[in-house]
């Protein structure tokens, strides 16, 4: 049987080695990859971390929180021990910890699983997130790139000035504007949402005033950001060049704008999927939605430390891959560089 061929006979035979730079082109950006991870997961434990250290600063906790009429001390003592309060707040992050790789979120103060407590209404508030971030893509992309193309113009100047007056409004204050309008004023959608046999809102048009309410201050952040990149983008030397040659502005703006304007687009998008899904808890609690505000509100009531830690948990780690792959299209425009 023929041995190993060695280098030299290797090339001579047409067939080349790798090389080692090739390996190392590769093995960096997946370790600069891996080093993102790293240091999004530890942002996350320390948030999580911060959660069991404000809820234990809290007057009272889940056994007297949970405590039922008529109850004795003994009883609450009873609670408390069983539900573990009796020990160090460290150990009890600790042990939460230890148990999150397998998925275990832990048991609430009422005794349900924490994951089967979630389960229900997270994907609600995923879907509201979600349709309020389709909704912002879309009109903030189309305000910006319209105020780009007439710049110094009143439209650029009124869209300028809209956005920066909406971006400052609060989701509740939207949220009660759109109710007494739309709902009360011109009865055009429900001012409250109601849940179906599966617990999903019971019609589409029970969506439209939070997926609103959420949107819209994002609208105006956004829409200032995209104006900004373009404006930034259009100095560059190759758009200047595009433009002295002549080019319609909608090609200079789809073929050299928006290509280099895209990081700074991503990273402002990336930003509001964490206020979407913060504010969502907010407008939830306001319209009634069967999402996790509801469950976050009575988990705050009860002192339920797991409950709490569960939904920062799950949300922490949506924002995370939101906020990865905006990570990733920056790099992909950088070149690869991440």
């Amino acid at each position: 049987m023929a041995g190993p061929l060695s280098a030299d006979e290797a090339v001579g035979d047409g067939i080349r080695p790798a090389s080692p730079a090739a390996g190392l082109r590769l093995a960096g950006p997946a370790l600069r990859l891996g080093g993102l991870l790293a240091r999004r997961a530890l942002l996350l434990a320390a948030l999580l971390a911060l959660v069991f250290v404000a809820v234990e600063l809290l007057p009272g906790d889940a056994a007297d929180a949970t405590s039922e009429r008529g109850e004795t001390a003994a009883d609450t003592a009873r609670r408390r021990e069983l539900l573990g309060l009796d020990r160090p707040v460290t150990e009890r992050f600790l042990d939460w910890m230890t148990a999150l790789p397998t998925g275990d979120l832990g048991m609430s103060a009422r005794g349900e699983r924490v994951g089967d407590l979630l389960s229900g209404p997270f994907p609600n508030t995923l879907l509201l997130g979600g349709l309020a971030l389709l909704v912002t893509v879309v009109v903030s992309l189309g305000l910006g790139c319209w105020a780009a193309l007439r710049p110094g113009r009143a439209v650029d100047r009124t869209v300028s000035a809209t956005a920066t007056a909406v971006l400052a409004l609060p989701e509740f204050v939207v949220a009660v504007a759109l109710v007494l309008v739309l709902a009360l004023w011109m009865d055009l959608l429900p001012a409250v949402t109601t849940a179906g046999a599966d617990g999903t809102p019971a019609s589409g048009e029970m969506l439209v005033l939070p997926v609103l309410a959420l949107a819209i201050p994002q609208i105006g952040w956004n829409t200032r950001i995209v104006r900004a990149a373009l404006a930034d983008e259009a100095k560059a030397p190759h758009v200047e060049t595009a433009v002295l040659d002549g080019l319609p502005p909608r090609r200079v703006l789809g073929h050299h704008l928006l290509p280099g304007a895209l990081p700074a687009i991503a990273t402002g998008l990336a930003t509001s999927t964490g206020m979407l899904l913060g504010g969502a808890g907010v407008v939830e609690t306001f319209v009634n939605y069967p999402g996790v505000g509801a469950v976050l509100a009575g988990a705050v009531a009860d002192r339920d430390t797991p409950v709490i830690a569960g939904v920062v948990m799950v949300t922490g780690a949506v924002i995370t891959c939101v906020l990865l792959l905006a990570d990733l299209v920056r790099a992909r425009a950088a070149g690869g560089r991440i």
